[in-house]
C-alpha cells in the first residue's frame, strides 16, 4: 500500500508545472494597446511595461476596446484570462507575459 501511495505522489509531483502563471492586478493596469492583434502591451502603475503574446490573433483588438472576462477575481493571469472585443464580440485569450521594462519610474531631478 505504501508503494502505491509513493508512486501516486511521485506522478503527481512530476505533473505539476515548474512555475506558476504570472498574474497582474486589474487595478494596477494604467493602459493597454495592441498594434498587430498578436501582442497586447500593458503599462503598469509601478512603471513596468509588459507585453502579452496572445494565444492566436485577435484582429479586431487593433481597432476597438475590450472588456475583461474576470470570473470573480481581479487577477489577470497569463494563459487563463480571456477578454471580449467590445464592438465585434471577438473573444481572445492571454498567452505568455514578457517584461519589457522592469524598472520603476525614476523620480525627476530638480
Amino acid at each position: 500500500m505504501k508503494t502505491i501511495i509513493a508512486a501516486v505522489a511521485v506522478v503527481g509531483a512530476t505533473a505539476m508545472p515548474a512555475s506558476a502563471n504570472m498574474c497582474v492586478m486589474q487595478r494596477d493596469i494604467v493602459s493597454t494597446h495592441s498594434e498587430d492583434g498578436k501582442n497586447l502591451t500593458f503599462k503598469m502603475r509601478d512603471g513596468r511595461t509588459l507585453v502579452n503574446h496572445l494565444q492566436g490573433i485577435c484582429t479586431d483588438l487593433r481597432y476597438e476596446g475590450f472588456v475583461w472576462n474576470v470570473p470573480g477575481t481581479e487577477d489577470i493571469c497569463e494563459y487563463q484570462q480571456s477578454f471580449k472585443v467590445i464592438q465585434s464580440g471577438q473573444s481572445c485569450t492571454l498567452g505568455k507575459f514578457e517584461v519589457v521594462k522592469d524598472q520603476h519610474a525614476a523620480p525627476k531631478a530638480q
